[in-house]
């Protein structure tokens, strides 16, 4: 019986992995401009460099690439973060990641314009840098799921008042930085590719190695404590991975919600809690799902070219609001 179980979770993640694939062919597809996919094989082949293999090359591939790596980091970081704190309604934002890489990098970008070549480093640091407070504050004779998740709150609060001074402040500028707030895969290149793979690979491989301890942490404090873990050590590993994979990527691509709360409650849905299998089926789903955000915000208005965070906060709202109202929290 637990060989038939096991067998069709492959069977699902084996499926998804074909529909990320389709989803990877339509996003080359679609855009300004449609390629057949006759013409994206040939565009491809072709030995000189075209404008529509450029387009390929150049413009879709390494958009694409970002998405699928993002949507997997967050996805991770959203399913770890879930065990951390034993609540299924966590995700990265509740660790300050989100708001601190946010207000970090809309000050490089308004106060500093000279250094906006320092935004992914920065930001990484001030999402890392925020992470460090919540927990901080929520440190006493250890760490309680409930007390990083209220202190998430306060310090989100606090830095998210931050950004919207800056924005009134300096709203003569705020147009140029409204794409990288509301999360937007827009112009990323090879080198961002590049950037994103190294720290990505790493994270993605040390969260493969968190697996047996976030199926314990799922098992409440008193039965971990009973089985001789400590809970505090293992909450600030996971926590330490799963805020390096979203600060990563925030601060690449800006802020993008949900997908860290979205993708956990289907792959729960679909292949159950046992994280062995859990994060591997995250990482395909989220790369699908935040790959087809991008794809539809970029050709739903065309020419016009919406943040994916924007498509992404129009989705998840209202999943949220049906968890809730399912009684999920």
């Amino acid at each position: 019986m637990i060989k038939s179980l096991n067998k069709n979770k492959h069977i699902y993640i084996f499926f998804s992995l074909i529909i990320l694939m389709f989803v990877v062919l339509l996003a080359i597809r679609l855009g300004s401009v449609e390629y057949s996919f006759s013409k994206i094989l040939d565009a491809l082949l072709s030995t000189e460099m075209t404008s529509d293999k450029n387009i390929i090359l150049n413009i879709r591939l390494p958009r694409i690439v970002v998405a699928t790596i993002v949507g997997a980091n967050l996805a991770v970081a959203g399913a770890l973060l879930q065990a951390v704190m034993q609540n299924p309604l966590a995700d990265p934002g509740l660790t300050g990641v989100s708001s601190g890489a946010s207000l970090a990098a809309i000050i490089i970008m308004l106060l500093f314009p000279q250094y906006t070549y320092l935004v992914p480093i920065v930001a990484f640091l001030g999402g890392a840098v925020a992470c460090a407070l919540v927990y901080t504050l929520a440190w006493k004779n250890g760490i309680k799921p409930v007390r990083i998740i209220l202190a998430g709150v306060a310090v989100n609060a606090i830095l998210g008042g931050g950004t919207s001074l800056l924005s009134i402040l300096y709203s003569d500028r705020i147009q140029g930085v409204l794409m990288w707030v509301n999360g937007s895969i827009a112009g990323k290149t090879w080198e961002d590719v590049r950037l994103l793979c190294t720290y990505s690979v790493i994270g993605l491989i040390v969260a493969m190695f968190c697996i047996r301890k976030a199926n314990i942490l799922q098992l409440g404090d008193e039965m971990s404590s009973n089985l001789g873990v400590d809970t505090n050590k293992y909450r600030l590993f996971i926590s330490l991975v799963a805020v390096f994979l979203a600060a990563i990527s925030t601060s690449i691509v800006g802020v993008v919600g949900f997908v860290g709360l979205i993708v956990p409650h289907i792959a729960r849905l679909i292949v159950g809690s046992d994280y062995k299998y859990l994060l591997p089926f995250s990482v395909i789903l989220g790369s699908g799902l935040l790959l087809l955000g991008d794809t539809f915000a970029r050709t739903i208005a065309r020419p016009i070219e919406l943040p994916v965070g924007v498509i992404m906060a129009v989705v998840g709202g209202p999943f949220f609001l049906y968890l809730l109202r399912r009684g999920k929290a």
